[in-house]
């Protein structure tokens, strides 16, 4: 069935922006607080399970026994901070995914529509479509980040809020992503899921999506739009 509608994640799917955006910032705001140590990019890929820089922080202060209450004082501080680094000092290093921008023309062009689901904020993902994608992002609605639900785990609606929103059944539906933890949640919806994975996914169990590749050009992206298998 050719897809109405294509779900895209955005950070490791969209752009490259973990390891050039997120942790940087992360870094810069935890030494703005004072705190005595910061991430490099080995330690900062294996806490890529956990949803969200602030949870990565919190399980590192309670690793390093921090009180409940200082915890929480830190993780209120950190988020602005390191929103607001992101957003204006980090993102313009960030570069898309190669591909991703092409595919997301295509789709514009056969009338496709697009939607966001991720786990970041949605300033940031709104601001990252507007610095690197700004002829496209008028064409992204929703955009579902963490202020609008959970995505993964368990609990993960997000998905299921973006096919309301979209008002279209699972399989009218595409979505890609580059994780196990994605794919896990976009299939807890129903829908099909293409798998781009990256260096730090890689190794990831992926059983369940409708292709697993290393990157979006190593397909026909014509195939995928026209509900096609795409190699």
């Amino acid at each position: 069935m050719k897809p109405k509608a294509i779900i895209f994640d955005v950070d490791g799917t969209i752009a490259n922006s973990e390891r050039w955006g997120h942790l940087p910032a992360s870094n810069e705001a935890i030494k703005m607080l004072g705190l005595p140590f910061e991430w490099d990019w080995p330690t900062f890929k294996r806490m890529l399970t956990i949803p969200g820089t602030a949870n990565r922080l919190r399980h590192e202060l309670e690793a390093r026994s921090y009180s409940k209450g200082d915890i929480e004082a830190y993780i209120g501080a950190f988020v602005p901070i390191k929103k607001e680094l992101y957003i204006n000092k980090y993102l313009p290093q960030v570069s898309l995914r190669t591909g991703i921008k092409e595919f997301m023309q295509r789709a514009i062009v056969k009338g496709v529509k697009m939607a966001i689901v991720s786990t970041t904020y949605e300033a940031q993902i709104n601001e990252l479509l507007a610095t690197k994608l700004p002829d496209e992002k008028p064409f992204f609605n929703p955009v579902l980040g963490k202020e609008s639900g959970v995505k993964t785990g368990s609990e993960g609606v997000l998905y299921e809020r973006c096919l309301s929103e979209l008002n279209l059944q699972p399989e009218e539906c595409i979505v890609i992503e580059d994780s196990s933890a994605g794919l896990a949640a976009a299939r807890k919806a129903g829908i099909p899921t293409l798998v781009f994975y990256n260096d730090y996914t890689e190794n990831e169990d992926f059983k369940g999506a409708v292709l697993v590749e290393s990157s979006i050009t190593n397909v026909d992206p014509d195939k995928i739009l026209a509900g096609e298998k795409p190699n």
